[in-house]
């Protein structure tokens, strides 16, 4: 085994973490100093750096393994219930909450559920999109190792202050409102409660993924302002909806299903 390799395996999470951020956040380098690459932030960093860590360390067992997670569909009804109809209720409370509050009453007559569906869909598929471009890495692969040694509780405040911090660019950019930050911290919690409660399944977290960026504030009428405010008024509904999971189903951050952690645990002597 290369020294490379050998540091890698070592190493996996610093390695799938710095890996990631740098594949994403070299495109806004380039941004910077005036040589655009076509686009400011690319969304499949994760998915590049699992792959690549991967295959210096864990070989066909870790591509079997990461795959077998991504075709784990066998988990009851309702957690397909959850994946897709849960980012669609946070949506729907926010745009009510919004009514409330003063803003127009949500449109829901101008939703084309058809196109929300495809939107979905494509964004399955898609490699530069966020459900694939993340998940894979983010949850398919590093929540594994972080379960390994810490409880899901741990692992999730873990996991969600590194995506948020990968985020960054998009805020610089415009492209993500700061509230945005702490909103990623928190919906962590539920995609690690999903995960685990799926036995590890990466498509359910794909799927909730998917479906979390198809029905968006502005097919409800919140545009300008209205959406702007939304954001904040989404940030309180993620607070009650993780306050909710995790005092409701206390169980599950306790220990992770061996499922959901890294199947072959790394040597002690290599966990530094």
């Amino acid at each position: 085994m290369s020294s490379t390799a050998q540091w890698v395996r070592q190493h996996r999470l610093t390695s799938f973490f710095v890996l990631a951020y740098l594949v994403s956040w070299l495109p806004w380098a380039f941004d910077a100093a005036g040589l655009s690459l076509g686009t400011p932030f690319f969304p499949g960093g994760p998915l590049v750096a699992a792959l690549v860590v991967i295959a210096f360390a864990d070989g066909r067992r870790g591509f079997r393994e990461l795959g077998a997670r991504l075709v784990r569909w066998r988990v009851g009804w309702i957690w397909y219930a959850v994946a897709l109809g849960l980012p669609v209720l946070l949506v729907l409370t926010t745009g009510v909450l919004m009514w409330v509050l003063g803003a127009p009453a949500p449109d829901l007559s101008a939703i084309v559920w058809a196109d929300v569906a495809l939107v979905l869909a494509f964004r399955m598929v898609n490699p530069a999109d966020s459900a694939l471009g993340e998940e894979p890495g983010f949850r398919g692969y590093a929540l594994p190792h972080l379960q390994d040694r810490l409880s899901p509780l741990a692992a999730a405040g873990v996991l969600g202050v590194l995506t948020a911090g990968w985020h960054i660019p998009l805020v610089a950019l415009g492209n993500l409102g700061w509230i945005g930050l702490p909103s990623t911290v928190l919906i962590a919690f539920l995609y690690v409660w999903l995960f685990n409660r799926t036995g590890g399944s990466l498509l359910m977290t794909m799927l909730f993924h998917a479906s979390q960026g198809a029905l968006t504030f502005g097919m409800l009428g919140s545009t300008g302002a209205y959406a702007d405010r939304a954001a904040y008024v989404y940030f309180g509904v993620l607070v009650v909806a993780v306050a909710a999971v995790l005092g409701l189903d206390r169980a599950s951050w306790r220990r992770a299903p061996e499922s959901a952690t890294d199947a072959e645990p790394e040597p002690v002597a290599a966990r530094r």
